[in-house]
């Protein structure tokens, strides 16, 4: 990479994959195994938020027992591995990639999605060549991105990636924030997880925007 060259940490669920479908889906199996009502997709966007069990709260009016979030999640898990099949990558997803990685940029992923997992579904749609460092969650779910952050830009400084170069691209708020305990930038996505009012009344700042490019855009701004 030049002196110039910015990097793109790129989220995979609801960003670079677009899931949607099978995660409210997924959510909405996991309720009925402990008797809650479904879901909408809108009520889901506005209301979605991590750690996991505070969104369940803010859906049934308690945080769920640990009975109860051990069977929800792996319910979730189960019925998420059975509709994301049907799920693609979003809207001109490879054509970005490529065009930010033939600018001279670097650029990876980090996810909340265990890692053991992901690293198949990125190489079943022909894209790991464009990232320098694809990470996945290894421990327990529930967590939030923070953590993770540290260590996934801990192990891209050999290859030379500044987090004051860096921008995190991803459709949760927990992107946002895990991109400031970094000190790098965000830019927020809404066909994904949150609504537009929702991301744009805790974003701090950090552009929100409805399309992929428009977050590629962004990212160069901030890194300009």
């Amino acid at each position: 990479m030049g002196s110039h060259a910015a990097h793109i940490v790129w989220d995979w669920n609801g960003t670079l994959f677009h899931d949607t479908d099978a995660v409210i889906g997924a959510t909405n199996a996991a309720f009925t195994e402990i008797g809650l009502p479904p879901i909408t997709l809108e009520t889901y966007r506005e209301l979605y938020c991590v750690p996991v069990p505070r969104f369940y709260e803010r859906l049934i009016g308690r945080l769920p027992s640990d009975a109860e979030w051990q069977i929800m999640d792996a319910a979730f898990h189960r019925h998420y591995e059975r509709h994301r099949v049907r799920c693609g990558l979003a809207e001109g997803v490879q054509a970005l990639l490529a065009g930010w990685r033939s600018a001279g940029h670097s650029q990876s992923i980090l996810s909340m999605y265990m890692h053991d997992e992901l690293l198949p579904l990125v190489r079943g749609f022909g894209i790991e060549a464009h990232f320098i460092r694809v990470d996945g969650r290894l421990g327990p779910s529930g967590g939030t991105k923070a953590e993770q952050m540290v260590r996934h830009l801990s192990e891209l400084a050999g290859a030379g990636v500044d987090p004051s170069r860096a921008v995190v691209i991803g459709d949760a708020l927990d992107d946002a924030v895990a991109a400031r305990h970094v000190g790098a930038r965000a830019v927020l996505y809404t066909g994904g997880s949150h609504s537009r009012a929702s991301l744009e009344a805790e974003s701090d700042g950090a552009p929100v925007v409805d399309t992929l490019a428009e977050a590629v855009e962004a990212a160069t701004r901030l890194v300009a």
